[in-house]
């Protein structure tokens, strides 16, 4: 492998069937029917999708199987023109499958998984040569030593993001970890999960005691961010909701399509909600934006925000 990349995504897919237009939360015992639905590439899927449309250089460490699910996402990136020469490829099958029900402000999954091993190839990490590293949910924690440990650890900025709200701070490994990565982005709920807070400010502020910079991402509220004692907010941008999945993981790429730029703290939360926002237009975020129209409204961005800007927080 020859290939430089400017972000390794350390995740898995998933094959999403998404049921939009609900009248109401599924219960035990209702029978109801959506207005909408679709099958679509998901789970690390997203953020790949988001990067590489935001023409940046992305290797995807995934993992795939023999079965149709797998052959389906590996059919979506070739159509896309993803990078897929750094996949795990197993000679069984790796079927991850969600069922999302969608609604405006959230939406909620049942999901299978074939489990396997995700440990991270060190060896392809530093090949790779990449300038980020992004592992995709705080169950890949304790990869993160290793990843601290590599000869090229300095070249690479590594973020993480959480997924995952069953870990806490008091989880054995888990705020040592999250000390030795340089961004983490969990959304407001798993904020205060992880760390116990009910206010998303305290959350943040306790985060940002162990990690150098903690991007909390907040839906149609926009985000918030903290770097040491610099707390920014950016609201997020008018957008006509049809399906919030993979809504974060969009928002993620938006972010480090500006941070590796160079750009303004402020400025990468703007990217983020505009990639973010936009995604959530179209099922399974099939709506994520291309480089010209980020920069459009990023450039504008005021034109586009949700709540006024001169409002402090969420």
């Amino acid at each position: 492998m020859t290939r430089h990349y400017d972000v390794l995504v350390a995740g898995s897919y998933f094959c999403d069937m998404v049921f939009t237009g609900l009248p109401e939360v599924p219960q035990l015992g209702r029978d109801i029917f959506s207005q909408g639905f679709a099958i679509v590439p998901g789970g690390s899927y997203y953020i790949v999708l988001a990067l590489h449309r935001l023409q940046m250089q992305v290797g995807w460490m995934g993992h795939v199987g023999t079965d149709l699910f797998s052959r389906f996402i590996e059919d979506a990136a070739a159509g896309e023109g993803i990078d897929t020469q750094l996949f795990q490829r197993h000679d069984r099958p790796v079927r991850r499958v969600a069922a999302s029900f969608s609604f405006a402000d959230d939406r909620g999954f049942v999901s299978y998984i074939d489990e396997l091993d995700e440990t991270i190839p060190l060896d392809v990490v530093v090949a790779a040569q990449p300038r980020c590293v992004l592992l995709h949910g705080l169950h890949l924690w304790n990869q993160v030593e290793s990843l601290h440990r590599l000869p090229n650890r300095r070249d690479f900025t590594l973020v993480l993001d959480c997924q995952d709200p069953q870990y806490t701070l008091e989880s054995p490994g888990v705020a040592d970890a999250l000390g030795k990565v340089d961004v983490f982005v969990p959304n407001d709920s798993e904020a205060c999960a992880l760390t116990g807070e009910v206010s998303v400010e305290r959350a943040m502020a306790r985060l940002a005691e162990i990690v150098p910079l903690v991007i909390v991402k907040c839906g149609k509220r926009g985000a918030l961010a903290q770097h040491g004692d610099d707390v920014e907010h950016v609201p997020g941008i008018k957008v006509t909701v049809h399906d919030t999945t993979g809504a974060g993981d969009c928002f993620n790429a938006g972010f480090m399509f500006g941070y590796l730029r160079g750009a303004a703290l402020e400025d990468c939360l703007r990217y983020a909600n505009v990639t973010g926002g936009l995604s959530t237009t179209a099922p399974g975020a099939q709506a994520v934006p291309s480089l010209a129209q980020l920069e459009a409204m990023v450039a504008d961005y005021a034109s586009y925000v949700n709540v006024p800007a001169e409002d402090g927080t969420p």
